[in-house]
């Protein structure tokens, strides 16, 4: 099996429901795969910049994990891009450490999936709202492997049994989801 490398971008997993759950899984499913997670590692946003370039060179698939915020990325797993992937390293004349990799983004939003269309609450597709990482796996020369995405995971949804029922379990099918698209690249 190739090298993964999961960075997992949810500022505090620990308090987290639906990423923590696709983590502990994926990690179940997938023992041999490494888990970055940001928010244990740099609770002040002071990224080891070394180490994190040094776990992406020996990385075959990066897979980011991350809770959609603000149709973005959370802001540690920013702040890990800007100074982590840096000209010299991954982009530029001589930032070729990450060209050949292949890039994942594998992320859950609290609003359901069908929101995310022209003409919904969203107004964008989530295609749309990932153009950003696909043109970073671009400038860097890795290949885009495309997404997985859970919707419908809502922090508000907490205090329902029934919902954190089906919200468990759609969790555990993501990191399923995930453990397999990883497998058929």
């Amino acid at each position: 099996m190739k090298n993964v490398l999961v960075v997992s971008g949810h500022p505090d997993v620990k308090n987290s429901f639906a990423n923590k759950i696709i983590l502990e899984e994926f990690t179940k499913i997938s023992p041999d795969a490494k888990i970055d997670e940001l928010g244990k590692l740099y609770p002040d946003f002071k990224i080891d910049v070394k180490a994190e370039q040094e776990r992406l060179i020996k990385a075959d698939i990066i897979v980011l994990q991350f809770p959609f915020f603000w149709y973005s990325v959370p802001s540690l797993m920013q702040k890990w891009f800007e100074d982590v992937l840096v000209h010299g390293f991954s982009h530029g004349s001589t930032g070729d450490k990450l060209k050949g990799k292949i890039l994942i983004a594998s992320f859950t939003s609290g609003a359901p999936e069908d929101m995310y269309q022209k003409g919904a609450l969203q107004n964008h597709t989530v295609d749309e709202f990932l153009a950003p990482l696909e043109q970073l796996a671009s400038l860097t020369g890795m290949k885009w492997g495309g997404y997985v995405y859970s919707g419908g995971l809502s922090y508000a949804s907490r205090n329902d049994e029934s919902k954190l029922a089906q919200m468990r379990a759609k969790a555990k099918e993501h990191a399923k989801r995930l453990s397999e698209f990883i497998k058929n690249l």
